[in-house]
């Protein structure tokens, strides 16, 4: 043997062994694409949250994950679509993600929720609740609700879809144009 070939032996077998020693694994996905614990997978589903046979809203999702023997669902990319008693749209509701449970008939948004009523006013939180039963949407978190010309913040609010009668709960700031207070 050469000295050039065991020289060349050696680089290639010194090269094999710190290649055998790599403790580096294949690479991890860091968010789990198919919850394992789902009992369903469905895209692209509508559901119609009823209120005593009245279609109080519609809410489509790009994809719909059931637990619990098929009592919650947790939906992606929600659009839901609110309706009056008469049948005439309130509002539309867009969020990341949903939480809607069949036992109670109740939905939750999360994830940049925004809710734009019929005449245009725009209501944005990190969190929504919807209760059919009621015709309500609330949250105990942080909104901004746009009126035109009109910015009200606060913290926790409880309201029709349509946003017509609101109750702030705390820390209600109100800019923008003149704000008119009834008389009783």
């Amino acid at each position: 043997m050469t000295r050039a070939f065991r020289f060349a032996l050696c680089v290639a077998a010194v090269g094999g062994i710190s290649a055998c020693q790599d403790t580096q694994g294949p690479p991890v996905a860091t968010e789990m694409l198919l919850p394992d614990s789902a009992e369903q997978m469905l895209f692209g589903v509508s559901l119609i949250l009823t209120d005593g046979g009245v279609r109080r809203a519609i809410v489509k999702s790009d994809t719909l994950l059931t637990y619990d023997d098929n009592t919650r669902s947790e939906l992606r990319k929600v659009t839901g679509t609110f309706f009056t008693v008469a049948g005439e749209q309130d509002a539309v509701l867009t969020s990341r993600q949903a939480t809607h449970s069949s036992r109670l008939g109740t939905m939750e948004a999360r994830g940049d929720v925004i809710v734009v009523a019929a005449d245009g006013q725009r209501l944005s939180s990190p969190h929504l609740k919807y209760d059919p039963s009621r015709n309500e949407i609330s949250s105990d978190s942080a909104f901004t609700l746009t009126q035109g010309a009109r910015v009200t913040r606060g913290v926790g609010f409880v309201s029709n879809p349509d946003m017509t009668n609101m109750r702030i709960l705390a820390g209600a700031q109100i800019t923008g144009q003149d704000v008119r207070i009834p008389r009783r």
